[in-house]
């Protein structure tokens, strides 16, 4: 895939995560609304008196300006977009937990601007309310939906529909399953049609739903993600078993 040389003025980014390049620099990797997972070297971002160096932040919306003909771009300069956000507590670690997904899962300059949208608003409702698991689960679907991860929940793997009160087998890229006595083999998870319908309605008010969409989701990203576990998932498991 060929690199675009043209240089990007002032778009919608979020701060996913930075680190030292050199002596003086970071290397930033961005969330762009329209161009993607974006890295770029923020130069003598480390100093002291850098005016950049402030404005890396996680989960604000920022203005951000790069050019470059490497994968590595140059980051020349970031300003304060709309409604500043602040994160305490729990709420901010969900956040560093939806930028480690987005870290491990979105490809480099694959713009995905639904997902940018709904990333703004899921971080702007972790600063409002409690429900933080719920939340979690919500974005974790919508990501690996706009991603293209196929999660079908309102028909089975053979086009049938899911009834709600029977019991199912969901299996990464398959789907939801029959139980039966070889599904039982198979890596995946097992919970009651009601959940899948219950997802596909955005309808997290019943327990069972919340216990099982979280037991579902762990799977489903674990089969994505591979070997290599997520470090902000076990800190929210040591913390509040989201």
């Amino acid at each position: 895939m060929s690199i675009s040389t043209s240089r990007r003025d002032q778009q919608p980014v979020f701060v996913l995560h930075t680190y030292p390049f050199k002596e003086t620099s970071l290397v930033v990797e961005l969330f762009s609304r329209d161009h993607g997972r974006i890295a770029a070297v923020a130069k003598g971002a480390r100093r002291p008196r850098s005016v950049m160096r402030g404005m890396l932040q996680s989960f604000q919306p920022l203005l951000g300006t790069w050019s470059g003909k490497n994968e590595l771009r140059n980051l020349h300069s970031l300003e304060w977009g709309e409604g500043l956000l602040l994160l305490q507590g729990q709420a901010l670690m969900c956040g560093f937990y939806m930028n480690e997904l987005l870290l491990r899962l979105l490809p480099r300059e694959d713009a995905h601007e639904t997902l940018f949208d709904y990333y703004a608003q899921t971080l702007r409702q972790l600063g409002q309310i409690e429900h933080n698991p719920i939340t979690l689960r919500r974005f974790e679907l919508a990501m690996l939906q706009e991603m293209g991860y196929a999660v079908p929940l309102t028909h089975d793997e053979d086009g049938r529909a899911v009834e709600a009160e029977r019991a199912y087998f969901y299996i990464p890229e398959r789907g939801a399953c029959v139980v039966q006595a070889k599904t039982a083999q198979q890596s995946g998870v097992q919970l009651a049609g009601k959940t899948l319908l219950d997802m596909a309605r955005d309808d997290y008010a019943d327990v069972q739903t919340q216990q099982q969409s979280k037991q579902l989701m762990r799977v489903l990203l674990g089969h994505y993600l591979g070997e290599k576990p997520l470090h902000t998932r076990q800190l929210l498991m040591d913390l509040q078993q989201l």
